[in-house]
């Protein structure tokens, strides 16, 4: 595979587009880890990131097939933004998953900007302090909240891309955000554990 060395991911999408099945080989073996790790960040169950993982990649597939892929020099964006539609699909099937959204009217457009000053101070604090207890917090989020925080902080997004990514409003996802924030606030008070932000 050393012809597609140099190749980025996107000429590889289109080499595959145009016949050719090892370019979609080595697109897999590049991208596969990093978009399995965010699949099983979010869904916390590996049986279920193995199938939304597979679907993934079939959807892929069958779109690139279709010709819905056009380089716009953002695959591994494209890439996940297929996996978070794919994700969402696998909730909205399981019936007794019990996911606690942010009401639907989560609009931040009322915030001063001392508030939203507090929202990025938060986000630097919960990015360079211990990520061990972090990480362990995040996992009793609501899918969404936990989404966005491994968006923001471990994939480094930014709220655009987030939203763009997950089909809502800056907004909202700066409101799951905020509400995953608080939500890790409350649970490390609970478990006293130090998150408080140090100025």
């Amino acid at each position: 595979m050393k012809k597609y060395n140099g190749m980025t991911d996107e000429m590889l999408a289109l080499q595959y587009v145009e016949g050719d099945n090892r370019a979609f080989d080595e697109l897999l073996a590049r991208n596969q880890q990093k978009l399995y790790n965010y699949i099983l960040f979010v869904v916390r169950d590996p049986d279920m990131a193995n199938d939304v993982f597979q679907d993934t990649f079939v959807k892929v597939i069958v779109k690139l097939q279709e010709g819905k892929y056009t380089n716009s020099g953002k695959f591994s964006f494209w890439l996940m933004r297929i996996a978070h539609n794919v994700i969402m699909d696998s909730f909205r099937q399981m019936k007794s998953e019990r996911i606690v959204e942010p009401t639907e009217d989560n609009d931040l457009s009322n915030l001063s900007s001392e508030e939203l000053m507090d929202i990025n101070r938060e986000n630097e604090y919960v990015n360079t302090q211990v990520l061990s207890d972090v990480r362990h917090i995040m996992q009793a989020l609501p899918a969404a909240q936990r989404e966005v925080v491994y968006m923001r902080f471990y994939q480094e997004l930014s709220f655009k891309e987030i939203a763009e990514m997950t089909g809502v409003s800056i907004n909202t996802s700066l409101g799951r955000m905020r509400y995953a924030l608080i939500n890790m606030r409350r649970m490390a008070k609970q478990h006293s554990m130090q998150l408080s932000l140090e100025l």
